[in-house]
């Protein structure tokens, strides 16, 4: 419907505003573009009813047809006479189902002409003949709605006499407070009444005004139940236009009855969420700009007033919330609040201040309604076996596609606006509601997502949907936090506490970040700067990290005790063990050794802590059946390279305060990284972390340690065993270094690397192994390694180790240019190590001697 004509109908409005405008079953409120003709046509038989004196059926296909063109329906005097006269005259008997569609006809008469004022008067009569106790029509749902809103739109018609006026509020008023109840719900027409008490609020003054503020705010809410989010945003949106209208108009003195009947009077009978409402609709219209008229003075005391009766109800809210605890979620109306105040801050745009406990209030409504995921999995664990997993789906289905979901976003930017202007208590109790909030997520997620995937992945998927804005408003709300504390104004131990709080609250939601958020990055940015400064706190979030019992085993819930649990295909897990492996190495450095090995090695190698204490291969081989039982070797390659990421940080970092005790765990962990990371290679360890942690730990090992002579073994190793794999499946694999040879290229080309990495105790026994492993290649792997070691060794510019590696060089050519096969080179080397007086064991014992 076009601005022109919401302004016109203010039912439509009403109804558009509160998200009921494709739903409504009314057809009267349902318009089509009819033809010139046909309206014309239509008109013509209702004139031939008048004639006829009676009314058929193609008279009332008529009344329909002329109303199917509401949007652009005029009707002028002479047809508003015709309808008058039709209805006004005794011979002809109008069936009952008829009456609202010519009451219709009257509203738009009224609302899109200048009617005449007898005739507006013999409306008003009938109207009052309608609902007088002689007329049985008078408790049809549609035909009161139709009444009232006509009542009201003559009402407020500016030509309209003031004894007219007079004796149409007065029927209006006894129509909503006698014949309502008679009537009973008015269902889909409910905007029509509304509409027509809005109209008479913006006409209204004295008795009349007070009594029909009663009955919007008191006793409709008292007959017309149940309710729903639709019934409080009309009353909102009402609100505002009447208020509106009232500032643009200049008249200050309805506004002062309003403030002091509705905001400042407190009446018992008034329904809570009817004034929440009505004070955001007030606040919403003090705050809409107003053209070519001076606002009046009295508008700044209307909006203080608005926002302390939004402070009063969310202080009474949160006190029932206290008291009933945990089982909140449980009260209907309680619920109903909740939801009430979220859409009022959204929709007013919110309070200058807050007083009081409005904003935990809305944190509330904002945790258990606008993203009610811990209703939704208990409800799904309740019934674990799926026997009513169609219903809830329908439900999350229903919030999903919900105005409440859809404008959290807007009542989360306001709530972040209030943060600061609260008090230090209120705060707190709101920083605690968010990290709660998330981590029962995280635990709880983690159990659905196993139960559900597979089974119903719809159901999975819509609850991710809520939980990703979630996510967004625990960002957003975690960066106000940041910008008001994370500053010199607080103690560092305020600080400190806050960062990891929201390290920690980040983590357990990284699962549903799919999207890059400004606000994240900046966020853990100044998080992870403040616990870069200080150590407990940098220690403090580092344990908080799952324990290796929790990583290996599933969630305690009954029903999964009978499915098989895979660690590494839990996602939710993976995702928060990822946020954890990025953020560790910011602050490596600050980390002390027995909480790296005790907490974030067993993560990495996802082994117990007991593990670590003495190396026993016989307790690696028996700590786990299968090969990938690590995050290094993590089947996600962004949690694997993350993870060497962490070795490779810890293994670089230095701690002046016992350096000694870092450095034998630097050692120990390599004998790990080593072994778990080259069995699980090619196809699971990702090179590019391999290469880096290898580097790592040659650099920065003390010279001559154990753990890098096994680091150059174990890598001679893998490397033999490739190149025997590429000699034996391709003939070609040497020549292209593709398929299955491109791995065993990988290892070798990180081999002669380290001949200008490693310290010079080590290079000796680098260069041995290499030339027992490049003899033993066939000729043209040989050619291949040799053309990359002439390369490397002519670009070196290590005057130290150059002239050993240039004679190591000619004398390892030397021996590859023998014509040997690859067989006998290869028993040559077998027999070296026997035989020191074959002419192979010479040459090679020749070309390891000018080391």
């Amino acid at each position: 419907m076009s601005k022109q004509n919401q302004n016109l109908f203010l039912e439509e409005w009403l109804r558009s505003c509160s998200g009921n405008s494709s739903g409504s079953s009314s057809n009267l409120s349902q318009s089509s573009n009819s033809s010139a003709q046909t309206i014309m046509q239509s008109w013509a038989e209702l004139r031939n009813c008048l004639k006829q004196r009676a009314f058929h059926q193609n008279h009332f296909n008529a009344l329909k047809s002329l109303l199917n063109s509401q949007a652009s329906l005029y009707v002028a005097d002479p047809q508003a006479k015709l309808v008058i006269a039709i209805l006004s005259s005794p011979q002809i008997s109008v069936p009952r189902d008829s009456y609202p569609l010519f009451l219709r006809l009257l509203y738009i008469w009224v609302r899109k002409s200048r009617p005449s004022s007898v005739l507006i008067a013999s409306a008003v009569e009938i109207v009052a003949h309608l609902f007088s106790d002689q007329f049985d029509a008078k408790k049809s749902a549609p035909l009161f709605a139709e009444g009232v809103l006509l009542l009201g739109a003559v009402s407020s018609v500016p030509s309209v006499s003031g004894n007219t006026k007079t004796v149409c509020l007065q029927l209006l008023c006894k129509m909503l407070e006698e014949k309502y109840q008679q009537v009973g719900s008015v269902g889909d027409r409910l905007p029509d009444v509304l509409g027509g008490i809005g109209y008479a609020l913006s006409s209204s003054d004295g008795v009349h005004f007070v009594r029909l503020l009663n009955f919007l705010l008191g006793d409709w809410v008292e007959m017309e139940v149940p309710h729903d989010i639709s019934h409080a945003l009309m009353i909102l949106h009402l609100v505002e236009w009447v208020v509106y209208g009232f500032i643009t108009a200049g008249f200050s003195e309805k506004i002062s009855l309003f403030i002091s009947e509705a905001m400042e009077n407190h009446k018992t009978g008034y329904g809570m969420f009817a004034v929440l409402m009505a004070a955001a609709g007030a606040l919403r219209a003090s705050k809409r700009p107003v053209r070519h008229v001076e606002r009046p003075s009295i508008v700044s005391r209307l909006r203080i007033s608005a926002e302390a009766q939004m402070e009063n109800v969310a202080t009474d809210l949160i006190s029932k919330i206290r008291i009933s605890g945990n089982s909140i979620t449980e009260d209907s109306e309680t619920s109903f609040l909740l939801c009430c105040l979220s859409l009022a801050v959204s929709r007013s745009g919110g309070l200058s201040s807050v007083k009081g406990s409005f904003l935990v209030c809305l944190g509330l409504a904002l945790v258990i309604e606008a993203f009610p995921l811990r209703r939704f999995y208990a409800k799904i664990l309740e019934d674990p076996r799926g026997t009513m997993m169609d219903h809830k789906s329908d439900g999350v289905k229903k919030h999903l596609d919900g105005i409440l979901f859809k404008e959290a976003g807007a009542a989360t930017g306001i709530l972040c606006t209030l943060y600061p202007s609260a008090n230090e208590e209120d705060k707190l109790s709101m920083e605690d509601l968010v990290w709660d909030f998330c981590h029962d997520v995280y635990l709880r997620h983690r159990e659905v997502a196993l139960l559900l995937r597979g089974r119903s992945d719809q159901l999975l998927n819509d609850l991710e949907k809520i939980a990703e804005s979630a996510f967004l408003m625990t960002v957003v709300f975690a960066l106000a936090v940041a910008k008001h504390k994370l500053n010199s104004k607080f103690p560092m131990e305020v600080q400190m506490k806050v960062s990891v709080k929201i390290l920690v609250s980040f983590s357990c939601l990284e699962y549903f970040r799919r999207i890059r958020v400004p606000e994240y990055v900046e966020t853990i940015k100044s998080a992870v700067a403040s616990v870069q400064a200080n150590e407990s706190a940098f220690v403090s979030f580092v344990q908080s990290l799952p324990s290796y019992n929790d990583l290996t085993n599933p969630p305690e819930f009954p029903y999964l005790r009978n499915v098989e649990y895979v660690w590494s295909q839990d996602e939710v897990q993976t995702a928060r063990i990822l946020f954890y492996l990025r953020v560790i190495p910011t602050s490596i450095s600050c980390l002390p050794s027995d909480v790296f090995r005790n907490v974030v090695a067993a993560t990495m190698f996802l082994y117990p802590v007991s593990h670590f204490l003495h190396y026993d291969y016989q307790i690696v081989h028996s700590a786990s059946n299968t090969l990938v039982a690590l995050y290094m070797a993590h089947p996600n390659a962004k949690v694997a390279r993350a993870s060497h990421a962490v070795f490779v940080s810890f293994i670089s970092s230095e701690k002046e305060s016992n350096q000694d005790e870092r450095i034998s765990l630097k050692e120990q962990l390599v004998f790990y990284y080593m072994k778990r990371s080259l069995e699980a290679y090619p196809g699971i360890t990702p090179f590019d972390g391999l290469a880096s942690g290898v580097s790592a730990l040659v650099r920065h090992l003390p010279a001559g340690s154990p753990s890098i002579y096994y680091c150059v073994h174990s890598l001679v190793e893998k490397a033999t065993r490739l190149c025997r794999v590429v000699t034996a499946v391709e003939t070609d694999g040497w020549k292209n270094w593709q398929g299955e040879s491109e791995p065993c290229k990988k290892i070798l080309e990180l081999l002669l690397r380290l001949i200008s990495l490693v310290d010079i105790q080590v290079l000796p026994e680098l260069m041995k192994l290499l030339v027992q492993l490049i003899v033993g290649l066939p000729k043209d792997g040989q050619n291949l390694v040799l053309d990359q070691l002439y390369a490397l060794v002519a670009e070196s510019d290590d005057v130290t180790r150059k002239p050993t590696l240039v004679s190591w060089l000619q004398s390892l050519s030397y021996v590859c240019s023998k014509p040997i096969g690859r067989n006998k080179a290869s028993a040559g080397v077998r027999k070296t190590e026997n035989d020191p007086r074959s002419s192979d064991s010479l040459t090679l014992h020749n070309v390891t001697a000018r080391l």
